[in-house]
């Protein structure tokens, strides 16, 4: 006689230490939340690993944590974040995301209608960027243990030939280009955390790239120097590391950065600078200039590089600055920023 097994209560019911305990509550929360969420014929053979072919090329593997406050924002919420924001790192490399496996540590108490939420949205998201979570794991902390979810994630993808994207391969008179608007990720969160409102609503840009991406590298090839997606530290950051790597130096026009009214107005109230806010959706990519308006033109026929612009050039500087030149013909140095100087925002 097979022993009853009681469904999960979605609506009314929450995690509870058992769930994590590896009994029968956590096979109950295993295969009757995640597994739907994610179903596939690699997590339907129930092995703790799973097994999966690989096509030619060379391989890269990424790995992130996600402990973003609050955890449902405008335009997504921490598991669909997860999920682009580990399928973009592997896309940076020109790589075809191919597989990712997810870890959840949950804090006691965490309403299971939430819990299938964030689920039901990384099944969504990967479905969406023809990936599959095909591993995973699950943790039940005490309550006051964790902010909620915490979220970890890795994956692995394919590389095509001849093809090495690095800082290192950056030369002088690469021209930089930039997908779209900047900051719409960090003020979606802040405005949230804050419980500011707008006349027009700021929505999350959290996005997956990589087909974005197999469109430039079709168009650009080897002449791409690198990608990077501007996360934490938004673009001043992003272009800092990169300058500090590749030895040179680069300069913006200020007027070329796109950043929507919205955004602008509520970085002006918060005191902030969109080039240090973090992106979500976003891509900074250096190029070879002779191929630069090909990729540019193939990013603008894409959904998601619509706004896309060419924003400035690599120069050489022993002292690896960034500089933006203004519309009123000064300029000034974009720094880093440290990491306390900006609330987390990712």
């Amino acid at each position: 006689m097979k022993a009853y097994q009681r469904k999960l209560d979605i609506k009314n019911g929450c995690v509870d230490l058992s769930h994590g305990s590896g009994g029968r509550a956590m096979a109950q929360l295993i295969s009757g939340l995640f597994h739907e969420a994610f179903g596939n014929e690699w997590l339907a053979r129930g092995n703790d690993q799973s097994a999966f072919d690989v096509g030619a090329g060379r391989m890269v593997m990424t790995t992130d944590g996600y402990v973003v406050s609050p955890l449902f924002f405008p335009g997504g919420n921490i598991g669909s974040l997860a999920v682009h924001g580990t399928v973009n790192d592997i896309a940076m490399a020109g790589a075809k995301p191919l597989y990712l496996s997810a870890s959840f540590i949950i804090e006691e108490g965490f309403r299971f209608a939430d819990l299938k939420t964030i689920a039901d949205s990384m099944g969504e998201a990967a479905r969406t960027a023809g990936v599959h979570i095909i591993t995973g794991d699950t943790k039940v902390v005490e309550r006051g243990k964790a902010d909620g979810l915490f979220i970890s994630t890795s994956a692995v993808g394919i590389v095509p030939d001849g093809l090495d994207l690095s800082a290192e391969n950056a030369r002088v008179g690469d021209r930089v280009l930039i997908s779209g608007t900047l900051g719409d990720h960090g003020v979606a969160i802040m405005s949230k955390r804050q419980n500011l409102a707008f006349e027009t609503e700021i929505v999350s840009d959290s996005a997956a790239l990589n087909d974005l991406v197999a469109g430039m590298v079709e168009a650009g090839g080897a002449g791409i120097r690198l990608m990077r997606d501007p996360t934490r530290g938004g673009l001043a950051a992003t272009l800092n590391e990169i300058a500090q790597q590749s030895r040179l130096g680069f300069h913006l026009r200020e007027e070329e950065i796109p950043v929507k009214p919205g955004v602008a107005a509520a970085c002006e109230l918060l005191g902030l600078d969109p080039l240090h806010v973090a992106n979500e959706g976003k891509l900074v990519a250096i190029v070879a200039p002779e191929i630069a308006g090909a990729v540019l033109a193939a990013m603008r026929q894409h959904s998601l590089g619509r706004d896309a612009a060419d924003i400035g050039e690599a120069v050489a500087d022993d002292h690896h600055f960034v500089q933006m030149a203004t519309s009123f013909g000064g300029g000034r140095i974009v720094d880093w920023l440290s990491g306390e100087q900006l609330p987390r925002i990712c």
